[in-house]
């Protein structure tokens, strides 16, 4: 009898000891939560090498030829996602990174695919500056590096504090964000944090956001760039649309006001509606958390490139997003997710998918090659 409440005293002990570890935690989690304040103006970083050209010149002299320039859009996934590596918030493993080489080699694999394209504006998600699933690599200084004549902008969205899960292999502590890179002046970049959820998912969120960026060009007028990445885990549908429509207004507000307007990105919705029956997905849309974006609240005056073409049937893209729940074997649920929404005074000459077939990223990049009405 003695021995047994004895057992039971130190049962009783090492329950209550992790008890107050997790309250503890709990706090510290709770406590370490914050959000950075709307609308901060950014700063602009030079290129590592030479000078950008300080305004778009459109060249009046060539009639009947337009000017064509390229905007590439990419999520780097951080890193980590080579084909063989699954997300345990997607239904796999995977929470780190291999290590600091796979994730450098990953970064640089993307920058080298979409310096072919001779880009001349780059919007970059999922870029970590420092993170334990990514061993502490600084990607925006890869980047920099991958990009030297081009000035660039970062703007985070994402500093969360350590995430003791998964127990086998901690997803740790990051601080992520987005960039904005340009061969052209960005003469200013406006941060807006979008509006997320206020449920315990938000610690899963955290800081989501967009850029605006100006750009001059020679007509008077500006090119304005959008670099977005909406919510996709535990956000609910009023938290989406609420999204959606700061994020339409701010586009809508600079269009009357006669800039050209594109915005890029990862927008966490299926952008032609309908990616289950052109990949051959086996998840249906239903059951799937892609769910097809509202191209309803999109505003007059305004095109989504890839459901334009869908709609007029000569879309042929790749996906640009892959199921990240299990390692990539080319038989993956996948999606377009990656698109650009542009203003009716741009003129799309083409847009399409990067096929990379995720070799790099649980995302392939999309660029769209536009002219200026």
């Amino acid at each position: 009898r003695i021995m047994a409440k004895k057992v039971l005293k130190i049962v009783g002990g090492v329950l209550g000891a992790l008890v107050l570890i997790v309250v503890i935690y709990v706090v510290y989690v709770m406590a370490s939560y914050y959000r950075l304040d709307d609308s901060l103006s950014l700063e602009t970083a030079e290129p590592e090498e030479g000078q950008v050209e300080s305004v778009i010149e459109l060249d009046a002299g060539s009639q009947g030829t337009a000017q064509e320039f390229t905007i590439v859009s990419a999520n780097l996934g951080f890193g980590a996602y080579g084909p063989d590596f699954d997300f345990f918030m997607d239904g796999g493993s995977g929470s780190v990174a291999p290590s600091a080489q796979y994730v450098s080699d990953n970064v640089n694999g993307s920058a080298d695919a979409i310096e072919g394209l001779d880009p001349d504006i780059v919007l970059f998600q999922e870029v970590d500056i420092d993170g334990t699933r990514s061993h502490g690599v600084d990607e925006y200084a890869l980047l920099r590096n991958d990009f030297p004549t081009l000035c660039s902008v970062f703007a985070q969205n994402y500093d969360s504090p350590y995430l003791a899960w998964p127990l086998y292999a901690p997803h740790g502590k990051n601080k992520a964000g987005m960039a904005t890179f340009s061969r052209y002046q960005v003469e200013s970049t406006l941060r807006r944090s979008l509006p997320i959820s206020e449920s315990f998912s938000k610690f899963l969120d955290l800081d989501r956001c967009y850029t605006i960026s100006r750009i001059a060009v020679s007509d008077g007028k500006e090119l304005v760039v959008f670099n977005v990445h909406l919510s996709a885990y535990g956000a609910d549908a009023e938290v989406l649309e609420g999204q959606r429509s700061m994020l339409f207004a701010d586009m809508q507000r600079e269009y009357e006001a006669g800039n050209y307007v594109i915005a890029g990105g990862d927008f966490n919705h299926d952008m032609i509606g309908v990616s289950n029956e052109v990949y051959g997905n086996v998840t249906d849309t239903e059951a799937s958390w892609a769910k097809p974006f509202d191209f309803a609240s999109v505003p007059e005056g305004f095109v989504v490139a890839a459901k334009s073409e869908f709609d007029a049937g000569t879309f042929d893209s790749a996906a640009t997003c892959r199921d990240a729940g299990r390692p990539y074997d080319g038989t993956n649920d996948r999606w377009v997710m990656d698109a650009f929404i542009y203003s009716d005074n741009v003129a799309c000459i083409e847009q399409r998918t990067l096929d990379l077939d995720f070799a790099f990223s649980d995302h392939n990049p999309v660029y769209l090659r536009f002219s200026f009405k």
